[in-house]
């Protein structure tokens, strides 16, 4: 069985403001769908997609998106990374 390319199975982790004040983070969305010329705009339906079919499982209502943008990306710290591999060795 071949494998995936990164490319493939890529999202863009998205921050979501909804109508009501309500925050949600990381919320993931195909990379691929992002391609166009729209920019981040195709995430937006598919966010409420998501939210459509999340509100009909929970039986609660879906909330409207004010806003979304791109969530920072986390980068490890090398020097943190260095110190636990110091820690965590065998002397």
């Amino acid at each position: 069985m071949a494998m995936k390319s990164r490319a493939a199975s890529a999202v863009v982790m998205f921050d979501v403001v909804y109508a009501d004040g309500t925050l949600r983070s990381n919320r993931k969305v195909p990379a691929s769908a992002l391609d166009g010329l729209d920019g981040d705009e195709p995430a937006r339906g598919i966010i409420e997609e998501q939210d459509r079919e999340i509100a009909a499982a929970s039986g609660r209502p879906a909330v409207e998106v004010k806003s979304l943008s791109r969530s920072p990306i986390k980068v490890a710290n090398d020097e943190s990374a260095a110190d636990r591999k110091v820690k965590g060795a065998k002397r």
